[in-house]
């Protein structure tokens, strides 16, 4: 799964999207803060790979993007946004193909502006990266090439891109390429995504996490060779905040713990349990992991948001159990660590 799967729909109910076999199932809280429903599968009948890509607009809608099976070698790329948690998301949308035709080319990143138009980026069969955007008055728009920059050109796309929205409307994209992180953004709203920063440095694809850190900055997260979690401010050379905890990227979150404005990061651990660390925002040097919760599958992902009474919750999801565990920071507690995890 690519992007936040654990989102805060507008009525305030926590929701999970998680792929199983042959669809994208959801889950969602019956009230805030209580019991959950089992299962749902995301468009009826219709069958998709198990892939997904989520993202949040601020009007609260969850838009979720997959591949779909379209024949022997050939597949097409899908859309669905779900308005409500409670409420069944919409029927997939076809895209179509990023090459016109063939079989799946990687895996999607999606992420939606504050007009709630989603934004879709998919490795393209040559390895550069392709977009697709919702139209202002509806329906989608033609399937369109991003250009690299001059250092990067014929560079492989390697790993999913990591696509976002800053707080100031401007989506971003990042991605691995020749040896290094290539960036592309709006200049504006509503402007074309174009290529604007190439970062070189060492990076493991897979790893990437980006986060809007302030009104005008974005911290993108990513593990480097030496085993160690960077941060990234576009403009400005990358810190080490912290050794990884484990494999793939960090969940990370900006919240008030303690009364202090921090950024939160979790990770599942090599062994196995859910690892936080957090450092005063715009600090980038975190005091090290804090292990919490049971030993857990190898595929179990963490994903990090606030519930409708603005308190952290994080959530541990093994796609292919389903099993899926959720710990809530109450009053007094001064991080997830000290948090009881409560199977649903």
């Amino acid at each position: 799964m690519n992007g936040d799967w654990l989102i805060r729909g507008r009525d305030g109910r926590l929701c999970v999207y998680l792929t199983s076999d042959d669809g994208v199932l959801c889950r969602a809280e019956q009230a805030p803060g209580g019991s959950w429903q089992a299962p749902r599968k995301v468009g009826g009948d219709q069958k998709v790979h198990p892939v997904l890509a989520v993202g949040r607009g601020v009007d609260g809608y969850a838009h979720l993007v997959s591949w779909r099976p379209l024949g022997k070698g050939e597949a097409g790329v899908v859309h669905s946004t779900h308005f409500r948690p409670l409420l069944s998301p919409m029927d997939w949308t076809p895209l179509g193909h990023p090459d016109t035709k063939g079989d799946r080319t990687g895996p999607p990143a999606v992420a939606v502006d504050h007009q709630g138009r989603a934004h879709v980026f998919v490795r393209c069969g040559d390895g550069g990266l392709r977009m697709i955007a919702q139209k202002e008055k509806g329906g989608w728009g033609p399937w369109r090439v991003l250009e690299d920059l001059p250092e990067t050109e014929g560079a492989q796309t390697q790993g999913p891109p990591a696509a976002m929205v800053g707080e100031s409307g401007c989506v971003e994209v990042y991605t691995v390429v020749g040896g290094g992180i290539l960036r592309r953004r709006q200049d504006a709203p509503a402007k074309r995504v174009a290529a604007a920063e190439f970062l070189r440095t060492p990076v493991r694809p897979g790893t990437l996490r980006a986060l809007a850190t302030s009104s005008e900055e974005t911290t993108l997260f990513y593990a480097d060779d030496s085993g160690d979690l960077r941060a990234w401010r576009p403009g400005s050379e990358p810190v080490t905040v912290a050794p990884v905890a484990g494999p793939g990227p960090v969940a990370a979150a900006r919240c008030e713990l303690d009364g202090r404005d921090v950024t939160l990061l979790a990770q599942r651990s090599t062994e196995g349990r859910v690892a936080f660390t957090s450092y005063r925002a715009g600090g980038e040097a975190a005091d090290g992991w804090t292990e919490s919760g049971p030993a857990l599958p190898d595929d179990t992902e963490v994903a990090l948001a606030k519930d409708d009474e603005g308190r952290v919750v994080a959530a541990a999801l093994s796609p292919s159990t389903g099993r899926l565990l959720v710990a809530r920071l109450h009053a007094g507690e001064s991080a997830p660590a000290s948090a009881a995890w409560q199977e649903v």
